[in-house]
């Protein structure tokens, strides 16, 4: 995997179809840091989102999950605060925070209001380059991340899912960010202060900010709290071939759950939009494609649906059904017949449908810096640069059913990988695995 090159220190300004004034400031500093960020000066509140490359593509194989034990572990005091203090300190800046690992990335972000935004993300700064990772506490990190192993292994629709991206991504794009049990049991404090020395660098960062700030203040900040941070040379991943594309997980229940996955194109392709649109005809609403036909015209499942997801270089379609183990067969071949059926072709009330949602979704991301800092990020890693709002609008405005037809002709869904969880192993279809 190659990250895209960073771009200068821009700036973008359109007339905005959503009533918004929009600009879209970035810098990349020596180091290799990005900061992205976008002035939303009707809001008091201000928003930041780091993506560091430390997510589970890069765990050693015998040491899965290493990425979500340090992510723990580096949120357990930082610089001069112990863990209580780091927590308080945030608190008292009525910091809202949320972290994550993902395949490529360890994210870190935060919500507070503008004001306090240089002083939280000092705090933040220390997160990533001074983690204090305090021996005394390695043990209660390892409960906390064996716990949220569990809670998957007792959830068997996230389980199914966690197993279907495994088999349907090559190795380690597809490799759960939660671990093993056995890794996780072997990780020592010097695998994470290997982690973090390995992948928390500058280079391959990047800082979105959105909200209510100064942007020349800001740039300084960063420049301030980051600046001297060393960058260290980009780790390297191998890929290896997927395990079988087929696979049944024996489970002792009355229900069954089915995943299903093929291919689509990541979020850097030109198409991109044209498939979200594909997706959204399948799942999004009580009145897409698998919820009318699959649950309500049949009633062979409790749940069911279909989610876009991308990756750098490469895309795909997850979907998910849950259906009594009696229904399992019948649910996973009305299903398939359906996303097959998506090659056909699309109506125009599915069209206007679609439009509507995103465009919803859209207006709503106007009112949260959160959404807009995540967004920015999310941007540059898989572009190199970062839409404005009105920029994606006017991308959704340009659907049609002649560009969607068009992307299925070209991409008709196919080439499944199946996963189930149940009872009783089911039939495939020839072709599907």
């Amino acid at each position: 995997m190659q990250n895209v090159p960073p771009r200068a220190s821009t700036l973008k300004s359109r007339p905005s179809t959503l009533d918004v004034s929009q600009q879209i400031l970035s810098h990349t500093y020596p180091n290799g840091l990005v900061l992205v960020a976008e002035p939303m000066h009707w809001l008091q509140s201000a928003a930041f989102t780091f993506l560091t490359p430390a997510g589970s593509a890069y765990d050693p194989a015998d040491r899965s999950g290493l990425s979500s034990f340090t992510c723990e572990m580096a949120l357990r005091g930082a610089g001069p605060r112990d863990s209580r203090q780091f927590i308080l300190d945030l608190d008292n800046l009525g910091v809202e925070r949320s972290e994550s690992v993902s395949h490529v990335h360890t994210s870190y972000s935060g919500a507070t209001l503008g004001e306090n935004l240089p002083a939280a993300l000092a705090i933040f700064a220390d997160l990533l380059r001074r983690p204090r990772l305090p021996e005394e506490q390695i043990e209660a990190g390892r409960l906390a991340v064996l716990q949220e192993l569990r809670a998957v292994e007792d959830e068997p629709a996230q389980k199914v899912m966690v197993e279907l991206r495994r088999r349907h991504y090559p190795d380690p794009w597809g490799r759960p960010a939660h671990g093993e049990q056995a890794a996780l049991e072997a990780i020592a404090l010097a695998d994470i202060r290997g982690h973090l020395a390995r992948c928390y660098r500058p280079n391959g960062t990047i800082l979105g900010v959105a909200g209510c700030f100064e942007w020349e203040k800001l740039q300084a900040l960063v420049e301030e709290l980051f600046g001297d941070w060393p960058a260290v040379e980009e780790q390297r991943v191998q890929e290896k071939p997927s395990p079988s594309r087929h696979a049944h997980i024996p489970y002792d229940s009355q229900q069954t759950q089915i995943g299903i996955a093929f291919p689509s194109v990541p979020y850097r392709h030109p198409d991109y939009f044209q498939a979200r649109g594909a997706v959204g005809v399948l799942s999004g609403g009580m009145s897409a494609r698998l919820f009318t036909e699959v649950r309500e015209h049949r009633g062979l499942c409790y749940s069911i649906y279909a989610a876009q997801h991308t990756l750098y270089d490469r895309g795909a379609v997850f979907c998910y059904a849950g259906t009594g183990a009696d229904r399992a067969q019948e649910t996973l071949d009305v299903a398939l017949r359906e996303l097959t059926r998506l090659a056909d072709g699309i109506q125009q009330a599915e069209l206007d449908r679609v439009k509507s949602r995103i465009k919803s979704g859209l207006i709503m991301q106007q009112e949260s810096s959160s959404a807009r800092s995540s967004s920015l990020v999310r941007d540059w890693y898989h572009l190199g640069y970062a839409r404005t709002l009105d920029e994606v609008g006017r991308l959704i405005d340009q659907l049609s059913i002649r560009s969607i037809d068009a992307y299925l002709a070209e991409h008709p869904p196919g080439d499944f990988t199946v996963v189930t969880l149940g009872p009783r192993e089911l039939e495939v279809p020839l072709g599907v695995s």
